[in-house]
């Protein structure tokens, strides 16, 4: 267990712009100019994972006409970067990359924003002028959004075991250091993991509420919820759950692949990440694609997201270790098994249709949801695909009259 109350240890602020090298951007060109494809059986489509097709136009964008520089100032223009270095208990420093725009309402609410595989700081840029808007309507907030260690432009592990508890440390230790001494966590993906840890070991005395768009719950068993179990066998599910239950089934039988690989051989997966920029693409894309609601991805835009873990600090091979580390240390987490210790700050949930995993709603009932929102629209990566929505549930739960309001003394996100 994390002492708490333990003095932070994280040295002083550096102002970040991201500056890819001219060589780095050289050795991407030679190596997609000798890229070799597979071939493709007749009409595969989506069938068999990214189309050919697809491959060979994002590749040739890539390589001759996509301007990284272009991008690249665009990210140091739009988002205010910074970096730190945070003392991890029992792993040293590390050099940690983030996102750190305050709103100009001096009571803004302090939000840390958590993301996963295979995002990056790249998803906050859509909800983060949203977010820090002032306007009597709605609250504001303070928005931090760190590289997790090893992915974007954070340092990564040295050693083996960094899982759940110290990617919370960090992002503990890293709102404390900003001064925000009590916050609240937005999060999907690994984000909901890694919020919910924060949840559990620095909640409520720093972390006060959190809100994820992947919220998760075991299934019920007879010892563990009784009542919970008896309705699951006795009671009929809504059409919407039974939907969501369809589409959690075909994650599982379709799209869950790349999780026992990760999870299992990290590094043996790592070489063709780190050496291939094509590998990298298709094995990023598809996901982007068909983790999405129809989502109209333009090529320059999935070529950013895929740069940034090409240009990665520690290299793209670095980002899939945390599948590894948490399942060693967290045997059957994402089954459920064994049951996840409960938390008991405000907690709030965002309802996707096309969300990876979707369990009925009987199995996330729990004392602390204070608030849930269903929407007809949208995928994995909401912040991305549905930013206004997204802020518009945080304004909900955080605003006057939600059920979070003033959950952080002092900070009730309005002028």
């Amino acid at each position: 267990m994390i002492n708490i109350d333990k003095p932070s240890t994280c040295s002083i602020e550096v102002p970040f712009k991201i500056a890819v090298s001219d060589e780095q951007i050289d050795q991407l060109r030679r190596k997609l100019e000798a890229a070799v494809f597979p071939d493709e059986l007749d009409e595969a489509g989506w069938d068999y994972g990214a189309p050919l097709a697809d491959m060979r136009r994002l590749v040739s964008r890539w390589k001759g006409g996509y301007d990284w520089r272009k991008y690249e100032a665009q990210l140091n223009e739009e988002l205010p970067q910074f970096t730190r270095d945070i003392e991890v208990d029992g792993f040293g420093k590390l050099n940690i990359h983030y996102v750190h725009k305050k709103s100009e309402v001096t009571n803004a609410i302090p939000l840390l924003f958590v993301h996963g595989w295979p995002g990056s700081f790249y998803e906050i840029r859509k909800i983060l002028p949203l977010l820090t808007d002032s306007s009597s309507d709605h609250p504001s907030f303070h928005v931090v959004a760190f590289s997790l260690p090893g992915y974007g432009f954070s340092e990564a592990p040295k050693k083996k075991g960094f899982e759940l508890v110290q990617f919370a440390e960090v992002g503990n230790k890293l709102m404390v250091a900003l001064g925000y001494n009590e916050y609240v966590t937005q999060g999907g993906d690994w984000g909901f993991f890694i919020t919910r840890r924060l949840a559990q070991l620095y909640g409520p005395k720093h972390c006060k509420a959190w809100h994820t768009n992947l919220p998760l719950a075991p299934p019920p068993y007879l010892t563990r919820n009784p009542l919970t179990y008896l309705s699951h066998l006795f009671s009929s599910y809504t059409a919407a759950e039974k939907q969501g239950m369809e589409r959690s089934q075909w994650y599982y039988q379709k799209s869950s692949g790349y999780f026992q690989e990760q999870s299992t051989q990290p590094q043996t997966l790592g070489y063709s990440l780190a050496d291939s920029p094509v590998g990298l693409l298709g094995w990023i894309y598809e996901k982007l694609v068909v983790w999405t609601d129809d989502y109209p991805w333009e090529d320059d835009e999935v070529l950013t997201w895929i740069s940034i873990y090409w240009f990665s600090r520690a290299g793209p091979a670095a980002s899939v270790r945390i599948y590894y580390e948490v399942s060693k240390a967290n045997p059957g987490f994402l089954g459920g098994n064994p049951k996840p210790q409960p938390t008991t700050i405000p907690m709030g949930h965002s309802y996707f249709p096309k969300e990876l995993i979707i369990p009925p709603r009987k199995w996330l009932k729990a004392p602390n949801l204070v608030f849930e929102s269903d929407h007809q629209k949208g995928g994995h990566f909401a912040s991305h695909e549905r930013p206004q929505e997204l802020t518009d549930d945080l304004r909900k739960m955080f605003g006057r009259g939600g059920p979070a309001f003033g959950v952080v003394p002092g900070k009730n996100g309005y002028a």
